[in-house]
């Protein structure tokens, strides 16, 4: 059970809250035995990361203000590398280098990964470094997906402390176009068929 993304997020002033509002004897059932021992991914975490293509991450600025960026790439360029351990190419951009920068004050990351058609959602928070491709070109180009047209500049490296699935109420469904095209295939199929049956039916027969 993960223990240790509420052991970290329920400060003292969210715990008064939940008890003003009658939830803390639930959490507290839920926490019992939390000490502060990283959450491990399990299985069910990892093959959840694996297949994703995007996610965002949230760091935090020199002057204390909430960070968020989108991070994207082909299913599986956020990869474990080993136990708590995962990480991801960061590509050439726009050059703002925000999330590089707030990492080397702080060091805390919140992530938050989506699968819209199942309604799914992953919260992971963690102590992330980055390490710039001369530093470590090795590593860098190993987690490039392979045959992706991107330039790689550096690698994130988040250890995860904690994690938690959150409900999928109020959670849209949405499709990507490969999601859709998918779906539609078989019936595509069938419309194609029946395009060229009725086709036959409409040509003159060969006694006329």
């Amino acid at each position: 059970m993960a223990q240790n993304y509420r052991h970290t997020l329920f400060s003292e002033p969210v715990k008064a809250l939940q008890e003003r509002h009658g939830s803390r004897a639930a959490y507290l059932k839920l926490d019992a035995g939390a000490d502060g021992t990283p959450d491990a991914l399990t299985a069910k975490e990892l093959d959840y990361i694996a297949l994703r293509d995007s996610f965002y991450m949230a760091s935090v600025t020199a002057d204390g203000w909430p960070y968020m960026q989108h991070r994207g790439g082909p299913a599986g360029f956020l990869r474990p590398i080993d136990g708590n351990r995962i990480g991801f190419a960061d590509y050439r951009g726009n050059r703002q280098y925000i999330s590089t920068a707030n990492l080397a004050g702080n060091d805390r990351v919140s992530l938050f990964l989506m699968d819209y058609p199942n309604k799914d959602r992953l919260k992971l928070v963690g102590h992330a470094h980055s390490i710039e491709l001369a530093d470590d070109p090795a590593l860098v180009t190993s987690l490039m997906p392979a045959g992706y047209r991107a330039t790689p500049e550096r690698a994130f490296l988040i250890d995860v402390i904690g994690w938690e699935w959150n409900c999928s109420q109020h959670i849209t469904p949405r499709f990507t176009e490969a999601e859709i095209a998918a779906a539609i295939k078989p019936m595509a199929a069938e419309l194609t068929q029946l395009r060229a049956e009725l086709a036959a039916l409409r040509a003159p027969s060969s006694g006329e």
